[in-house]
């Protein structure tokens, strides 16, 4: 969990999430609020799929 402030946006937080990530995931549900290209990109270099609605 990473908590941060009510105003920030989700995917400004995603970096700390993403990186404790174990290597075997193979899959990524999320809401709207982490649909952004880089996280969308990070992602797809370490060949996870995204389920995350535009």
């Amino acid at each position: 969990m990473h908590l941060t402030a009510g105003q920030v946006s989700d995917f400004k937080g995603a970096d700390v999430l993403l990186a404790d990530l174990p290597a075997e995931t193979e899959e990524i549900i999320g809401d709207r609020g982490y649909d952004s290209n880089r996280i969308r990109l990070l992602l797809a270099e370490r060949t996870i799929t995204v389920c995350i609605p535009p």
